[in-house]
């Protein structure tokens, strides 16, 4: 039996939209074939499942055993073919591809002015938009007619298209170039993880600045200023210097709100930049400025004009609740976020088919914190060892790393001084198996270690003596963002002083003025 979630058939009918179903049976129904009665049998098996079984499909006798493996490939082509003629009529990349499919049929026809005349208009349209490639390949074609069609005017012609193309393709290049850049160090970022000495900044700072040193800043527009930004950003969580995530993850906000037509027709550049700049106001501790720009991405979301799609509907709920959190972890309103997570875990059901596992176990984490701020133990242990259980989470050592270690400090608070000893030996063993392994991962073992050897007079001096040499720690560049994840120090403060950890947060988000 196939897997529901590897079937590619299967999970594109169970997301479908209702009227995409109608209007699939709708356009199904025109097709007068032998096999169109097998196809939509087909289909109405599948959607009205809850997983893929191919035992039910081959149940009636209808379907062939031999037959269904091209019947799922034409089903599948068919289904497409009928949400292609339902696109709605906004997007502008189907509008130039629709135009250029008329042009190719007249072309073909031999018709070449009516198709010379919407390639003219389509590539206009494709330039006000920024589709720059789309643009170069209307150019080509251009060029492909008027070596046919000779007029009187093909001189000046010819003259005007060879710029326009040597123009698009030195602009496509120079995207090509930094997009391909970024895709580089997000590979960097995933194989190495963030950088752990001045050498490997030093690396980074070589390869980066070699790829960008020929390129002339002052001729950028929109698509060329976007991935710009992109790279930089990607090279500034590479080294971890924070500020420099927030100068360019601002600077790509800021181009597109500059040019908010481009937030319409590219809303997945949008959020995704809306995410880092959130990300970076986070890890900088900025929560004014993170709850203006989380209220602006807020009501842009919800503006009519936003584009709506499967894919945009998820990414919206990711970006958007997954900083919501942050501010309440931010401002250490713990209780007061609590009710944000039944939401959570309602949407993330609703989005199950377009989440991947790692942003799943992220809210786990970020939910099993509010309980822990909030001395809701036992239900920060229950999304804690959905993380920790989790067996498909090798490419994020880190989020699994420090689960474990908000695992050791609550059942230290629960006093479960049996289960703290396991759990510090399972957790020591994954540790050392960890590639990435930091000295404040070392010293939280150490520190939880040590404390069930000391007399209960010396614990208070144990927690002060810790606190000042995780405050250094924290000074380390390349080790404060371990304190993003768990925040120990405001931990071993609400020990020290014997205050709820989240009255010490919210002391210290008055305190900050920024």
């Amino acid at each position: 039996m196939a897997n529901p979630q590897k079937d590619f058939l299967f999970v594109l009918i169970k997301s479908l939209s209702k009227s995409e179903k109608r209007q699939f049976k709708i356009f199904a129904s025109r097709l007068e074939t032998s096999a169109n009665t097998k196809f939509i049998e087909l289909f109405n098996i599948l959607d009205k499942s809850e997983n893929y079984d191919e035992k039910l499909i081959l149940k009636n006798g209808l379907i062939k055993k031999v037959q269904l493996s091209n019947l799922k490939s034409y089903l599948y082509k068919q289904i497409l073919v009928s949400i292609r003629l339902n696109i709605p009529s906004q997007n502008i990349r189907y509008q130039l591809r629709e135009q250029i499919d008329f042009a190719t049929i007249l072309y073909n026809k031999g018709l070449y002015r009516q198709s010379l005349k919407i390639l003219d208009k389509t590539k206009q349209q494709a330039l006000e938009n920024d589709e720059k490639y789309m643009a170069f390949e209307i150019v080509e074609f251009e060029k492909l007619i008027e070596s046919q069609y000779i007029t009187r005017s093909i001189q000046g012609r010819a003259d005007e298209l060879v710029v326009q193309a040597k123009e698009l393709n030195y602009r496509n290049t120079i995207s090509s170039k930094l997009s391909n850049l970024s895709l580089q160090l997000y590979g960097i970022m995933l194989k190495t993880g963030y950088v752990k000495s001045d050498e490997e900044y030093k690396y980074i700072d070589d390869y980066f600045n070699k790829h960008i040193a020929h390129l002339d800043q002052s001729k950028f527009e929109f698509r060329e200023k976007y991935w710009f930004y992109n790279a930089n950003l990607w090279r500034s969580f590479l080294v971890q210097d924070f500020l420099s995530c927030y100068k360019y993850a601002y600077k790509w906000v800021t181009l597109f709100y500059d040019n908010k037509n481009m937030i319409f027709l590219n809303p997945v550049f949008f959020l995704k930049g809306n995410h880092y700049l959130l990300e970076s106001l986070f890890m900088l501790k900025y929560k004014s400025n993170f709850k203006k720009y989380l209220e602006l991405l807020e009501e842009t979301i919800n503006d009519p004009r936003f584009p709506v799609n499967d894919n945009i509907a998820s990414l919206s709920f990711l970006y958007l609740y997954n900083n919501k959190l942050n501010y309440h972890i931010l401002e250490g309103t713990f209780a007061e976020s609590e009710y944000l997570i039944p939401e959570i875990l309602n949407k993330i059901k609703i989005h199950n088919e377009h989440l991947d596992e790692h942003h799943e176990m992220m809210f786990y984490y970020k939910i099993a914190c509010i309980y822990f701020g909030n001395e809701k133990y036992n239900e920060s242990i229950f999304y804690l060892e959905k993380i920790i259980n989790n067996k498909n989470l090798s490419m994020r050592e880190d989020l699994m790393c420090f689960a474990r270690l908000l695992c050791l400090i609550v059942h230290y608070e629960l006093g479960k001084d049996y289960y703290l000893e396991n759990q510090l030996k399972n957790t020591y063993k994954f540790l050392l198996k960890m590639n990435d392994l930091h000295e404040v991962q070392k010293e939280i073992i150490r520190f939880l270690k040590n404390l069930s050897t000391l007399y209960p007079s010396d614990i208070k001096k144990e927690f002060v003596k810790m606190r000042e040499r995780f405050i250094e720690l924290e000074k380390n560049t390349y080790e404060k963002r371990a304190f993003l994840y768990l925040d120990i120090i405001s931990w071993l403060e609400s020990k020290i002083e014997n205050r709820k950890i989240s009255d010490i947060i919210k002391e210290k988000a008055k305190l900050s003025n920024r």
